[in-house]
């Protein structure tokens, strides 16, 4: 039987891959933990269209996160602010088997931005504990409106440095 963790792979985004990741980010649950949504997160031209802007733009790395060739969600580096943020999502039948963990332990790896920062709803403890298993450090909290549940909610402010 193949180890999980050998198996979990990262490659550039596709724009053939949109459409699979674009159902995966409608789950609601998995929408709720995220927050951060744009308003008009279930409209699939809306999303395609932003996400072949942003494979082409060569301050963003987009990978997709894939197991034996199976697609299991994405992981990108952006700017924001002037800072670098991570994000990534993972499918929600693959939560829980540390994927999310290692991808960005291999997304580390080839994406050498420092300091790299990650915003995190403050009650999604999973996405936290990730963040911290890989390094980050909580330097901050902020607030702002999450989309997805249609209200200000108080997010915590991870940082990846050259030191971590």
């Amino acid at each position: 039987m193949t180890n999980i963790y050998t198996a979990i792979n990262l490659r550039p985004t596709n724009i053939s891959d949109l459409d699979l990741l674009f159902k995966f980010q409608l789950d609601k649950e998995g929408g709720y933990l995220a927050a951060f949504m744009p308003k008009d997160h279930d409209d699939k031209s809306a999303y395609i269209s932003k996400y072949t802007k942003l494979l082409a733009n060569p301050t963003v790395n987009n990978q997709t996160i894939t197991i034996n060739n199976t697609i299991v969600g994405s992981i990108a580096k952006f700017i924001m602010d002037g800072n670098s943020e991570i994000t990534y999502w993972i499918d929600r039948k693959f939560w829980g088997k540390g994927i999310a963990s290692e991808a960005l332990r291999k997304f580390l790896a080839i994406e050498t931005s420092r300091p790299i920062y990650g915003h995190v709803a403050f009650d999604n403890f999973g996405s936290q504990k990730i963040l911290e298993k890989c390094g980050f450090i909580k330097v901050g909290t902020d607030r702002g409106f999450a989309n997805a549940r249609q209200k200000e909610i108080e997010e915590f402010i991870y940082k990846l440095d050259y030191s971590n």
